[in-house]
């Protein structure tokens, strides 16, 4: 993203920045010696290089990093291939987390490698400079077990096979952009994202927002936005019971039915309401999330009345054995409900999602005979 030409870290062109009179040689205001510039920018350099495994490259963000001494870990494995994308080995992503949880789990990670420090530094182009997004460094006893917490925020139940087990920060960005490309993804939230991992932190808003505003714009809860939508929730939901030192995982890797949040269990109905019109109307190319999901998520009170009363239009074309089914099914789903609320806060928006997407995925992953066909009968 900077200029081919190279780019300053440190470096002052206005005469406001050179200050008390030290205009003749810039660097006056941040005097650093010829030697130590030389090492520190040929080490930049070779941090940065095209195949370094030293980097992780995700939109306009660069984070490079490096230890103070050896490890097994940062031997078979670095931070790139945790965060990055590998193109010739898109598994190694998924190898690298598995090691890591056993060697954590089975207290195989060596006690003199623990106290090996890590160095994090989160670069970003702007023109004919480098800004600095963030410095870091941790023990890797502390670093292991955070990149392992944001894995295990991620996963959730998948919607196809062949969804990454451990996506990388590339594909889960790409999944809240538009059209898919990065240069649309909002600028600091990837140097963001990236810092909140590894200091163990709550998620940025800024990627609740990217997650909740691209499931309403293209009607469709994916995989890789359900992922983010629950780490976020789960990460949001720990920050705010800090005092009871919880880390359980609030919201489920699959469909909760003893989740009583109200938006989740209104994004569970509305999957229940998709799947009766889509039994009653077989090979229909638009169902009401092409129509009423923005509005179903945002203000649920103006929608939930409408669909509910086509819900009863769409059940007279079923089997008897299928109606009673699923009236049964929306009457577990409404029980703890009141009233729909009037609308909706972004982290009610992805509670909803989430509930939409389990229960969605719990329809298509559930066995036939779980299911009543359109030739079943009530007993």
């Amino acid at each position: 993203g900077a200029q081919s030409s190279g780019a300053n870290i440190v470096s002052f062109n206005a005469r406001a920045f050179e200050s008390y009179g030290k205009t003749e040689r810039q660097g006056e205001n941040a005097p650093v010696g010829q030697r130590a510039a030389f090492a520190y920018t040929t080490a930049l350099n070779h941090l940065l290089d095209k195949g370094s495994r030293n980097r992780v490259q995700v939109g306009d963000a660069s984070t490079v990093f490096w230890a103070d001494g050896a490890s097994s870990f940062d031997g078979e494995f670095t931070l790139a291939d945790f965060f990055g994308e590998t193109k010739d080995d898109p598994d190694r992503g998924v190898r690298a987390v598995q090691a890591l949880h056993q060697a954590l789990a089975t207290g195989r990670l060596p006690v003199g490698e623990r106290d090996v420090t890590f160095f994090v530094l989160g670069l970003a182009p702007n023109a004919a400079r480098i800004s600095i997004r963030f410095w870091l460094q941790a023990r890797l006893a502390d670093l292991a077990p955070r990149i392992l917490r944001h894995f295990d925020d991620l996963r959730v139940v998948r919607r196809f096979d062949s969804d990454p087990l451990a996506p990388s920060l590339f594909r889960l960005l790409s999944g809240l952009a538009l059209q898919g490309k990065l240069d649309n993804v909002p600028p600091r939230l990837a140097g963001e994202w990236m810092r909140a991992i590894l200091e163990g932190q709550p998620y940025p808003a800024t990627l609740l927002n990217a997650a909740v505003m691209r499931c309403k714009a293209e009607q469709e809860v994916t995989y890789m936005r359900a992922a983010v939508l629950k780490a976020w929730l789960n990460r949001d939901h720990r920050r705010r019971h800090t005092d009871t030192g919880s880390t359980d995982q609030h919201f489920k890797e699959r469909l909760d039915v003893d989740q009583t949040d109200t938006p989740y269990r209104l994004g569970r109905l509305f999957a229940v309401l998709e799947q009766i019109q889509r039994q009653a109307m077989p090979g229909i190319n638009a169902t009401i999330r092409d129509r009423y999901y923005s509005a179903a998520s945002t203000t649920p009170v103006a929608v939930f009345t409408t669909l509910l009363r086509l819900k009863n239009a769409h059940l007279k074309k079923l089997s008897e054995g299928q109606t009673v089914w699923f009236e049964r099914l929306i009457g577990e789903v409404l029980a703890p409900l009141q009233d729909f609320p009037r609308q909706l806060t972004l982290p009610q928006q992805g509670r909803f999602a989430l509930g939409y997407y389990h229960q969605r995925q719990d329809f298509f992953t559930r066995k036939d005979s779980d299911t009543p066909t359109n030739n079943t009968q009530e007993e």
